[in-house]
């Protein structure tokens, strides 16, 4: 599938360039997609059509990731959360709705603790309260040279399993996203997020928040879900049935409809 919105690319006062591209009206409510650890802003290429016109999507590539600039430093959490903001200033967004899957759910948690004015609500997807217990698949990424081995990136895919049908040539794109990082860059972007201190645990998040979960998720147990929750005032954990840690890739259609539901919620709330 080669369907996608034109591309554009803007460069940041944090020093690199980052492709996006974008849907809906430019006056409608801007949401702000942030992708995983290893893929890009390809990985909402399923969402971003079943949303409705009362929606403006904007995905992009972060640092390291796609077709974004690939430094050799820089992958800190709160570096991803500073290009967050300069990307926000760099389109023309005050405040956006924040999107967050897996590990873009880390970074949108950071954006709202340090720079709360940005963010007009929180949609976090299979996101993490805390990525300080070391994962087993960690010691595998130490090890990655390059060229890296499409073999391995496409077995990498099978760390989180799935239990809905996804496209073949959906899959197909996650291990190109995969190749187009740099060894060095799969290593420095899951230490940055690794070391991380917790974003709930150096601030208190005031944006409204939804947090969806799959409860066949094997690397988010339900408690951490719960504790999530419980750190974000006011947020609503909603449970996807028979659904792994890749709730974005198994179900972008329930995606889509609760997002528009949490986004209609917002504008009925007082200004």
């Amino acid at each position: 599938m080669d369907q996608h919105p034109s591309v554009r690319q803007v460069g940041l006062a944090t020093g690199v360039s980052l492709p996006f591209v974008a849907t809906g009206p430019s006056s409608a409510t801007p949401v702000l997609l942030l992708h995983a650890w290893g893929e890009s802003r390809r990985a909402f290429d399923r969402l971003l059509p079943l949303l409705p016109r009362t929606i403006r999507a904007i995905a992009m590539d972060q640092r390291g990731h796609g077709d974004a600039d690939k430094p050799t430093a820089g992958y800190s959490l709160e570096n991803f959360a500073a290009d967050i903001e300069a990307f926000l200033d760099a389109v023309g967004v005050s405040r956006a709705v924040l999107l967050g899957s897996s590990s873009g759910g880390y970074v949108a948690q950071q954006v709202a603790v340090t720079r709360p004015h940005r963010v007009a609500g929180l949609f976090l997807v299979g996101s993490p309260r805390s990525l300080q217990e070391r994962p087993s698949f960690a010691d595998e990424v130490d090890q990655l040279t390059d060229p890296l081995d499409p073999a391995w990136v496409r077995e990498s895919l099978t760390w989180f399993p799935r239990f809905h049908e996804v496209p073949q040539w959906y899959i197909d794109d996650r291990v190109q996203d995969g190749l187009r990082m740099p060894a060095q860059v799969w290593r420095a972007a899951l230490n940055g997020l690794l070391t991380a201190r917790p974003p709930t645990e150096t601030g208190t998040i005031t944006a409204p928040t939804l947090i969806v979960w799959g409860d066949r998720d094997e690397l988010l147990p339900r408690q951490h879900q719960q504790a999530l929750a419980a750190a974000i005032p006011g947020s609503r954990l909603v449970i996807y049935q028979e659904t792994g840690h890749l709730v974005l890739w198994e179900e972008p259609g329930r995606l889509a409809s609760d997002l528009a539901t949490f986004i209609g919620g917002l504008n009925q709330r007082p200004a």
